[in-house]
This record gives structure tokens, C-alpha cells and sequence, in this order.
């Protein structure tokens, strides 16, 4: 997998929204920004994968030609949905420690959806800003 300015892109999104995080959640917590910007790459690392997982997820989805694969296949998402929380709390706690601190399950969650809706803005933003067809 090569890097990308996207990637780098999105881990300086995920830093801030973490600081974000840091200054206005007291449950949230991490000890110096080096620790907030390897925590910024986790995240990166690990929604690249959950995202990767639900679109294949989804795929299976639509292809189900029996209402009881769909619903198993939905079934999985929804498992995948909830336990990814998890999984990046299970990741951070084994890769920092206590040096970092991202609260419960639902400030987890709520980090995650800002992660992801400032994500797609700032794709949005780049994508209007400069098109990939060399009309800007």
C-alpha cells in the first residue's frame, strides 16, 4: 500500500478532531502530542480496515439472493458496527497504555462519527477544490 496526501491528510483531520476531543472532553485524554499523533495514525490504520471490512460487508449484502443470507450478512454489519468501538479501544489501551484515554464506549463513539464526518468533508473540500480531471 503506497502513502498517499490523502492519507497524510486525513491523519492531520484525525489529530485535530482528537485535540478537539482532548480540550473540551474531560474522559478524553492524552499525555503529549507526540502520543496524540501516533493515536491520530491508529485511528487512521484502524478505520481503514473497519471501512474495508463493512464494504465487503455490504457487497455480500446486495448480493444475497436469500432474504435469510441478507439478514445474516446485516446481522454481521451490525456486529462489526458496534464491536469496531471496541476494537479501537482494545487497540489504543494495547498500544499506549494509559497515556492515552478515550473514555467509554460512547465518547468512542462519538469520536469516531466526527472522525468520519470531518473525514468526508475535508475529501469533499479537496475534491471541489482541486478536481482529479485537471479542469481547476
Amino acid at each position: 500500500m503506497r502513502l498517499r496526501a490523502v492519507d497524510v491528510v486525513d491523519v492531520f483531520v484525525y489529530l485535530v478532531v482528537l485535540g478537539l476531543f482532548t480540550q473540551f472532553l474531560p474522559n478524553v485524554i492524552t499525555e503529549s502530542f507526540l502520543v496524540s499523533l501516533l493515536t491520530a495514525v491508529l485511528f487512521k490504520l484502524a478505520l481503514e480496515v473497519i471501512s474495508v471490512l463493512k464494504t465487503r460487508i455490504l457487497v455480500r449484502v446486495r448480493a444475497s439472493r436469500t432474504a435469510a443470507r441478507a439478514t445474516l450478512n446485516a446481522a454481521l454489519l451490525l456486529v462489526l458496527g458496534a464491536g469496531s468501538k471496541f476494537v479501537i479501544l482494545w487497540l489504543t489501551d494495547l498500544v499506549f497504555g494509559g497515556a492515552v484515554q478515550l473514555g467509554g464506549f460512547f465518547s468512542v463513539t462519538l469520536l469516531i462519527l466526527v472522525l468520519m464526518a470531518a473525514r468526508l468533508g475535508i475529501r469533499l473540500l479537496i475534491d471541489r477544490a482541486w478536481p482529479r480531471d485537471g479542469s481547476a
